[in-house]
């Protein structure tokens, strides 16, 4: 099986690029020579890799900047995406791509199903929404996969933002009002490998009953300040000196940002246990081995 990826220097994709080697032949790609910001040279590229599927993390990311950034953020979450869900229709090649909880509106208090009317309040989160409608629209084999804060031992993210930080200051003042489930890298490459590993087949068919959309994610909830509170003590437990003393809990209109996060982005996995038979690991287990890794860079 050829597999082409996507973003294969991120932190999903480089997740995904040891969990699926097992399964084929990797076809990792970057921006030189895959530019999901120039959607019209897809194409030709596709035909030159000729895979057999098409796995893509790759995702304009940032989240406030992209306010500044709407046609950017639109051509790489949305555009792109819509070109390989063509190209792959075409073809009868199936596509795996990821999504976010930010396609959701963030209100009230019950976890987000598949079936959910949407609602971004963020360009990102209205570009990653235009990418999945993109998507279904090229009516092939497809599965979109939408996680929630997602971090890893390397790379930009709230995991190592916060072990930074904990290194410098006593008092860290955190947001305690937006509820999701943080989720690593590897979970989510573990998972995909797991959806593989029985066959394109097995995976057409189930995409089929998904209607192409599925939740994946840590099972449980947390606010950003107790994903940090876990973070902290895991670190001291595992020798690592740091400066705080204090974990404020705030709330996030106390802590504006240039885009508004949901607050609620708790995801159900009813689909994803009843149709894939899969069960991820409570979100403080999932932790575990991040914080393992981690540690061990802080130590040496």
């Amino acid at each position: 099986m050829r597999i082409l990826l996507t973003g294969s220097s991120g932190q999903v994709g480089g997740a995904l690029s040891i969990a699926l080697a097992p399964l084929g032949t990797i076809l990792a790609t970057g921006r030189s020579n895959f530019d999901l910001a120039a959607p019209e040279t897809l194409p030709c590229q596709l035909d030159s890799f000729a895979p057999d599927i098409i796995i893509n993390p790759a995702a304009y990311t940032a989240v406030d900047q992209a306010e500044d950034e709407p046609e950017l953020a639109m051509r790489v979450n949305a555009k792109s995406p819509g070109v390989m869900a063509q190209w792959a229709a075409a073809r009868a090649i199936p596509l795996i791509q990821f999504s976010t909880d930010y396609v959701f509106s963030g209100a009230g208090d019950r976890a987000w199903r598949e079936d959910d009317a949407t609602g971004p309040l963020s360009t990102y989160g209205s570009s990653k929404l235009a990418g999945e409608k993109e998507i279904l629209a090229a009516g092939g084999c497809s599965l979109i996969l939408r996680t929630s804060w997602v971090y890893a031992a390397k790379g930009r993210n709230f995991l190592r933002t916060i072990a930074g930080l904990a290194q410098q200051q006593e008092d860290l003042r955190i947001v305690d009002d937006q509820i999701g489930s943080p989720t690593s890298a590897r979970l989510l490459a573990d998972v995909v490998a797991l959806m593989l590993a029985e066959g394109i087949d097995v995976l057409r068919a189930r995409a089929a009953q998904a209607q192409g959309l599925v939740h994946v994610c840590a099972a449980g909830e947390a606010s950003w300040h107790r994903f940090a509170s876990a973070i902290i003590i895991g670190l001291r437990s595992r020798g690592v000196k740091l400066a705080v003393a204090r974990i404020v809990p705030i709330r996030s209109d106390e802590f504006p940002t240039r885009a508004k996060r949901p607050l609620n982005s708790r995801l159900d996995l009813g689909r994803l246990h009843e149709l894939f038979g899969v069960r991820t690991p409570h979100w403080e287990r999932d932790l575990e081995p991040e914080l393992d890794q981690l540690a061990l860079e802080l130590l040496a």
